[in-house]
């Protein structure tokens, strides 16, 4: 991205959003317990976006008639010390293509004077709470309602703006995917009884420092795989068990990877692990082929959920009529999430911006377990990069609780089930591009047809 980039962007939000003041606030550093040890720092995406600066502590303004001011700390005569040479306000303004720049202390005099006018003022709803608390400073409103005063107009432009990735955006993304794809080969490579999470965690998050990239979000490796969210790397890997590893990157333009590959520790899947995991594998074939320019990615989900019961009832788990089933929820027994959501500079993208991202304006959520999940269910265009990533989890809390309700007992053999209580869980991810005829999936493939994986993880 360069400056004629950004500077485009802006103009097309302007447009989009022609009165009032547009504010849009970047991120401060986090401290981890003391101020001057903090995490490490990641700007807005929104700020990213349309003015490209990754330095903590700053704030643009888009007023009307063309008028750009970026805000930000002015130069202290030590900073050198501490930080060698470095850009400034002033340079950080021009690669941004922005006319001015002020010290971040001149913000709220220029939107008290604002607001005197009757001016409106956009901007978005804070996800952090320090920015919660700047904007109650900087507008001047109770703490509470900071929110409540997010502009729809705003939040609405800029997921028209950031839903369809360019030719760059998607170059960007696929170079994520290039150090995922090293992640995995390496993981596939070292996988055996007696290692620990946490080595592998150490192992794959060591590729992406070497490629000096970030993580997009703390990887799940675990194989406690029906726990969806499982972030403990306490466990050590036995003969016999599954390893879901759901990882992702960021490009040097902060664009995500989110790849996920489920592995047999042993080296080779179990008769019975491999035909679960040939379910889950049909599924997200079956969500992929479904896609294309105006399917409603509802419809992509269904097809997953429905492949899902088909290779269910093969194997004796599940029964009935596939349709019934499906439309009654009963295969989020097994798949009880959404069948993927979108991606781009944030993981989940732009989901601080709410359900405005991924629901048309007006529709609600599902309120049916496993649907009610589903992060996005809107027609999808060409360039929308989703991910696709069905899984089967046996959840012995969940099994118990549905079979002592006798909930879709007509569809699910709860006694076969029984048998599968220890078996963890399968999950398959990979990040795909909406084409003008159908869909392609993303960057280097990296090995999830059993053989594939099974040859990768052969040892001399």
């Amino acid at each position: 991205m360069d400056t004629a980039t950004w500077q485009a962007r802006r103009g097309a939000l302007r447009s989009a959003v022609p009165d009032g003041v547009i504010l849009l606030l970047g991120n401060e550093f986090a401290a981890r317990n003391y101020s001057d040890n903090t995490y490490p720092f990641r700007q807005d995406s929104h700020f990213l976006y349309y003015v490209g600066t990754d330095h903590a502590g700053m704030a643009a303004l888009l007023l009307p008639g063309g008028k750009e001011i970026l805000f930000g700390a002015p130069e202290h005569p030590d900073d050198v010390v501490w930080f060698g040479p470095h850009p400034t306000l002033g340079d950080f303004a021009a690669e941004a293509g922005m006319g001015h720049f002020e010290p971040l202390d001149d913000l709220a005099a220029i939107l008290a004077e604002t607001r005197k006018h009757g001016v409106p003022i956009h901007y978005l709803p804070p996800y952090r709470a320090a920015n919660r608390a700047r904007l109650a400073d900087l507008l001047d409103v109770p703490l509470g309602s900071v929110n409540d005063g997010a502009s729809p107009d705003l939040i609405r432009a800029i997921v028209a703006q950031r839903d369809v990735k360019t030719p760059a955006e998607i170059s960007e993304m696929e170079y994520a995917i290039s150090c995922s794809a090293l992640m995995y080969r390496t993981a596939m490579s070292v996988c055996q009884p007696g290692l620990t999470e946490a080595r592998i965690v150490g192992m794959i998050l060591g590729v992406a420092q070497m490629e000096d990239l970030q993580p997009s979000f703390p990887p799940i490796v675990t194989v406690h795989g029906e726990v969806l969210h499982n972030h403990g790397y306490g466990n050590t890997l036995e003969q016999g068990q599954l390893l879901i590893i759901d990882s992702g990157v960021e490009s040097p333009g902060h664009y995500c990877s989110d790849i996920t590959r489920t592995l047999p520790v042993s080296g080779v899947y179990s008769p019975k692990q491999r035909e679960i995991y040939d379910i889950v594998l049909s599924a997200q074939e079956a969500a992929i082929e479904t896609i294309a320019p105006g399917i409603n990615n509802r419809e992509v989900h269904l097809a997953a959920a429905r492949a899902t019961v088909e290779g269910l009832k093969a194997v004796g788990l599940m029964k009935g009529d596939t349709d019934e089933a499906v439309a009654a929820g009963a295969h989020a027994l097994f798949f009880p999430h959404g069948i993927g959501h979108m991606i781009g500079m944030d993981v989940h993208d732009m989901e601080d911006l709410g359900d405005a991202v991924g629901y048309p304006e007006g529709e609600a959520r599902s309120d049916q377990f496993g649907l009610g999940y589903l992060r996005l269910a809107k027609p999808l265009l060409p360039g929308h990069v989703i991910t696709i990533e069905p899984g089967i989890y046996f959840i012995p809390a969940l099994i118990d609780r549905w079979r002592d309700q006798g909930q879709n007992a007509d569809f699910i053999d709860f006694k076969a089930v029984a048998a599968y209580k220890e078996f963890g869980g399968i999950r398959i991810e990979d990040d795909i591009l909406v084409t003008g005829d159908g869909a392609r999936v993303l960057g280097t493939p990296i090995p999830k047809v059993p053989d594939d994986v099974e040859l990768m993880m052969v040892r001399d």
